[in-house]
């Protein structure tokens, strides 16, 4: 990192932020051991993004509609590429005002991981066109219908939070533990991860606990009142 800004080779993913989101564990196993998994849920999102990427660049009604655009931002430390970027035509006729579009397969979501990818990319366009980019959408394949998102002061500070939360993930090096809930089970990683061993594992140790500490309770005699 120089000064304000990182380099070129040290720039993550900006998937990884969504990654950090759903879970920790997963993004460490991808970003930090190199590990990776399809599932039918993943072959179903690269589908998307492959349509959405190899569409034609057009222009239409004042629109001009750019795909798989390569994005970056050095201040963020993040590279990555955009499904879609809308560019508007301005007064003088230049192609300015970009609205990222981010695609998704599934429906939308309880927590705001889709939204802060959306939202990174945002600003990456923002630090390379010099132009600000106060809205974007997601298009969920479920529904077949875009979600405009505005991107508000609390979700930029969620972010770059989270961004800051990666690089410190990543620079650490350390996997943390496994921890079996719902979501684990649409995971691409669970065989790889093994969230159910852990958790008998867990449950083992907690077991081995109690039994001891029972069994010293009973070892050390009740003395009586007086002699406490």
């Amino acid at each position: 990192m120089t000064g304000d800004l990182f380099a070129e080779d040290a720039l993550l993913p900006i998937s990884a932020l969504q990654h950090l989101l759903f879970c920790e564990r997963q993004c460490a196993l991808i970003h930090i051991e190199g590990l990776w998994a399809e599932n039918r849920l993943t072959v179903e999102g690269q589908h998307l993004h492959k349509k959405a990427h190899d569409g034609p660049d057009e222009s239409r009604d004042g629109v001009r509609t750019v795909r798989g655009l390569r994005i970056r931002s050095l201040r963020l430390g993040l590279i990555g590429q955009a499904d879609v970027v809308e560019f508007r035509r301005t007064a003088d006729g230049r192609w300015s005002n970009p609205f990222p579009v981010e695609y998704k397969r599934g429906k939308p979501k309880s927590h705001r991981a889709d939204e802060v990818q959306l939202c990174a990319q945002a600003m990456c366009l923002e630090e390379m066109v010099g132009t600000p980019v106060p809205a974007g959408a997601l298009f969920y394949g479920a529904t077949r219908r875009r979600v405009d998102v505005i991107l508000d002061h609390e979700l930029r500070g969620l972010t770059e939070g989270t961004c800051a939360r990666l690089r410190q993930l990543v620079a650490s090096g350390n996997t943390p533990r496994a921890a079996r809930e719902p979501k684990c089970d649409a995971c691409s990683l669970h065989q790889l991860c093994l969230p159910d061993v852990a958790a008998i594992a867990s449950r083992a140790s907690r077991y081995t606990e109690r039994a001891l500490s029972a069994s010293l309770s009973a070892s050390i005699p009740d003395r009586g009142p007086e002699a406490r």
